[in-house]
């Protein structure tokens, strides 16, 4: 990275944390995009050059999150099937960050619950993912998936990390160890992803020349 991209990765994460120390002192509604910037010791019209909006800044890394599924999409091997790519993924994403664990995890999925335009950008993200990815997938398997097939995989495996997070909540202790998180997600992803993962084992089978028992 440049330096010019560090200064600006910096100010990024300290946005971030800023606007996690008011929400989680001054509630959501009762922080403003000022106070926020205020705090992050820059100007309201710098703010919006990081964050398009309030709610954004409880989502840092869900670009990240879709490039590391397109990346292992692309790169996946020969003998890959489209469950492994996105297991790949998921576990790239947990060793880079802790972004599914911790203060900013918490508290995000706290306001989920309770704030009904964070769980909107919520599902807006969450929908735009999982489109761009199973595009990705049904490109990158098309003699094994199709539309159809391909939106039914991703939404097995977004909704399987939703599922445990959402659990996680009801325990704090859990849900702040990064550790604990990881384990639960790829727990309930490996139980989702059980019937494509035995799908793609029998696919890459050795089938007898034909004629033969």
């Amino acid at each position: 990275m440049s330096l010019r991209d560090r200064k600006r990765a910096r100010t990024r994460q300290t946005l971030v944390d800023a606007a996690t120390e008011l929400f989680e002192r001054n509630g959501y509604d009762e922080t403003t995009i000022a106070d926020i910037a205020a705090a992050a010791d820059i100007g309201t019209r710098t703010f919006f050059g990081y964050f398009a909006s309030k709610e954004e800044l409880l989502f840092p890394e869900s670009d990240a999150r879709v490039q590391a599924a397109i990346e292992a999409i692309t790169s996946r091997g020969p003998d890959d099937g489209p469950a492994e790519v996105l297991l790949r993924a998921l576990h790239k994403v947990g060793d880079d960050n802790d972004d599914l664990a911790g203060r900013l995890a918490a508290l995000r999925l706290r306001l989920i619950r309770t704030v009904p335009v964070v769980r909107g950008r919520s599902l807006q993200i969450q929908l735009d993912a999982q489109r761009e990815i199973a595009g990705h997938l049904a490109a990158a398997f098309p003699e094994r998936l199709d539309e159809v097939s391909a939106a039914a995989l991703t939404g097995a495996f977004v909704g399987a990390v939703t599922g445990a997070l959402q659990v996680l909540l009801d325990d704090p202790e859990r849900l702040g160890d990064p550790a604990a998180v990881q384990a639960a997600v790829r727990r309930a992803t490996d139980v989702a992803l059980t019937p494509w993962l035995r799908a793609s084992a029998h696919a890459a089978e050795p089938r007898p020349p034909h004629g033969t028992a």
